[in-house]
């Protein structure tokens, strides 16, 4: 062993997918190289190599002669306990001027938001950084050239599928609304009807759910290309997490900070939507965009001006994107939280006469969309086609098919500690806070504990009697269920009911 190298030692931290290299402040490669606490190293073995930020260690953690690596950095390396590694300086990040230069609010030409983007997917970035990027994407704002080259550029530094099928479909929702778990059902009616729908979706950035999350509690979404290839060809559509199958892994990497951060810029939306739809191949999809007062989207004005966004990005990329202004004043359906909407999602597909009204009919309207953008149906006969195979059970058939390619389909857990919110007063229901209701939800476990959530009683207009119940609180620990319990107590308003009638 030389001067530079140590041997390896897994200590199993869980450092949130940051590689994490640890040394005695006594190393004497850290004194012979100045390295210091928050430095970037290489740490290279025999088989592979990866960038990870130094903690340095005061104590008997580390024996003389070795390092730690946190369970991402362990993982990444393939290391195995003992082995020797060579620790150097990282070499410099030229593309950290032209974050800097955003940062200023100067344009950045498609070179340089590629090697930003080839940099953070190579692991060059620190969390600090990116944190750094997303922020000057917020607050500097990207153009509409720039807006095309970062989502060109996270396509262009990942994988790609292709279809023989020349129409491909898919469905988005922007996000923000809790409850709006339609994805599912429309890929259920679509794909019934012989439409290619290879869906790929996201875990929760700032909601208690994505669609890969509820998703997760019926079936595996965790599918590689190969697996997702072959569900795709058996059934005409699949239900993945597209992190799972890196098509656009920067985009997984920045969404990971987002949600620390919680924020959701309009470019990197745009940008994150349509990488993703054209990297799984699609050709044809209709984007949800629901606006309300406690939205993502607040007002009509912003809900048009994105659309805009995303028909302009969409068209320079050769993707036909049909944009959808939809109802965001309340919950959808009664979940919020991954398996209270996949049991949603069942009762739906399922036929079932107490499912959900709103998500049956925000589903068909949507779905609908969807078939008249691919051809399937003319004009205004969408909705009836999507009827038709709801009701008959094709939607339903489908469901549990393209779940059973996918490894099976099984209930979703059921939350053992719940308290039900009750009226302080008769009235009516004046206004619902989504984004409140949301937070309490993830205080409760959302998305983490999936059995987590709220289960809605109540909707906007309805009249309620003093006690009667307006949610019910789920959680999977006494204490996640104490802690959203006291987030509600300090704001009594997330339902405002109107003047007794």
């Amino acid at each position: 062993m030389n001067d530079h190298e140590l041997h390896l030692v897994r200590l199993g931290i869980d450092t949130h997918q940051e590689p994490i290299v640890y040394m005695r402040a006594d190393c004497h490669v850290c004194r012979s190289e100045g390295f210091t606490a928050h430095s970037r190293v290489r740490v290279e073995t025999n088989g592979s190599a990866l960038v990870a930020t130094l903690n340095v260690v005061q104590g008997d953690l580390l024996k003389p002669g070795e390092a730690g690596l946190s369970e991402t950095a362990w993982g990444r390396l393939e290391a195995r306990s003992g082995q020797i590694a060579r620790i150097s300086h990282a070499p410099p990040v030229e593309s950290l001027s032209a974050l800097r230069s955003k940062i200023y609010g100067n344009a950045l030409t498609d070179p340089q938001i590629e090697g930003i983007l080839r940099d953070v997917v190579a692991g060059r970035y620190t969390d600090i950084e990116i944190a750094a990027l997303l922020t000057g994407f917020s607050a500097a704002g990207l153009n509409l050239d720039e807006t095309v080259g970062l989502t060109r550029g996270m396509v262009t530094v990942g994988g790609r599928l292709r279809w023989d099928q020349g129409i491909v479909a898919d469905k988005h929702c922007v996000g923000g609304l809790p409850g709006n778990r339609t994805t599912p059902i429309i890929v259920a009616i679509v794909a019934s009807l012989g439409i290619c729908i290879p869906k790929t979706s996201s875990r929760a950035i700032t909601s208690p759910a994505g669609t890969a999350d509820a998703v997760e509690t019926l079936t595996c979404v965790d599918l590689d290309l190969p697996s997702m290839r072959r569900v795709v060809e058996r059934e005409g559509g699949c239900l993945v997490w597209g992190g799972a199958v890196g098509l656009s892994p920067v985009d997984d990497l920045l969404i990971r900070i987002e949600r620390a951060l919680d924020i959701d810029s309009e470019a990197q939306l745009v940008a994150s939507v349509l990488s993703k739809k054209i990297a799984a191949g699609s050709s044809h999809v209709v984007i949800d965009i629901p606006v309300g007062p406690t939205a993502k989207v607040r007002s009509r004005e912003n809900a048009v001006q994105l659309a805009g966004l995303l028909d302009q990005v969409g068209t320079r990329l050769g993707l036909k994107v049909r944009t959808i202004i939809t109802d965001g004043t309340q919950p959808v359906g009664r979940g919020i939280g991954p398996a209270l909407e996949a049991r949603d999602v069942l009762s739906v597909v399922q036929g079932d006469v107490d499912a959900p009204n709103d998500l049956r009919a925000r589903s068909l309207a949507l779905a609908a969309e969807v078939l008249e953008l691919a051809g399937h149906c003319p004009a205004g006969h969408g909705e009836r086609a999507a009827e038709a195979a709801l009701s008959d059970g094709r939607a339903w058939k489908k469901f549990q098919a393209i779940c059973d390619a996918q490894g099976g389909l099984r209930e979703p857990p059921q939350a053992q500690h719940r308290w039900i919110i009750d009226a302080p007063e008769a009235g009516r229901i004046a206004a619902i806070d989504n984004r409140r209701l949301s937070r309490a939800a993830k205080l409760a476990g959302a998305p983490s504990a999936k059995a987590a959530g709220i289960s809605m009683r109540i909707r906007l207009g309805d009249f309620v009697e003093t006690g009667e119940p307006l949610f019910e609180l789920c959680a999977e620990s006494a204490g996640e269920l104490a802690y959203s319990r006291n987030y509600l107590a300090a704001h009594p308003d997330i339902v405002r009911i109107g003047a007794n009638e």
